[in-house]
């Protein structure tokens, strides 16, 4: 089964029903996640203001923030490949990617970075097809 992992923006929770007002977006993935537990796949999801370190340690998600800054906030890795950015993707959307092994799951994907070689760099140098 695939490892499926969310980076989170900034928030005091995941769930979103903490504050003042629920946001529903929040809570209806917090409901997939669970429910892609349940099918067995390992999930494991982060928020940049409390593990500031799982954002860094990650070489894609660090240069996803690297070229976007949090706008790119959520971000949705399966199996090392960001599958989704910017927005909680549907149920049915990650139940497609998380389906799909490594490079089946970009075409899935609105955003995708892959680091190869070097966790500093996510695109390919030019001519050589390969990270720098």
């Amino acid at each position: 089964m695939p490892t499926i992992q969310v980076f989170d923006p900034p928030m005091c929770c995941s769930t979103g029903v903490c504050g003042p007002g629920v946001d529903p977006a929040l809570a209806r993935f917090a409901a997939d996640l669970e429910w892609l537990r349940g099918q067995g796949n390992a999930v494991e999801r982060f928020n940049l203001a409390q593990q500031p370190g799982a954002f860094t340690a990650n070489a894609a998600v660090k240069a996803a923030l690297a070229q976007s800054g949090t706008r790119c906030l959520p971000l949705i890795v399966i199996d090392g490949w960001i599958v989704s950015s910017g927005t909680y993707p549907e149920r049915e959307t990650l139940a497609r990617a998380a389906a799909m092994k490594g490079e089946a799951a970009v075409g899935a994907a609105s955003r995708v970075f892959r680091v190869v070689e070097s966790p500093a760099c996510c695109t390919p140098s030019p001519g050589s097809g390969r990270c720098c």
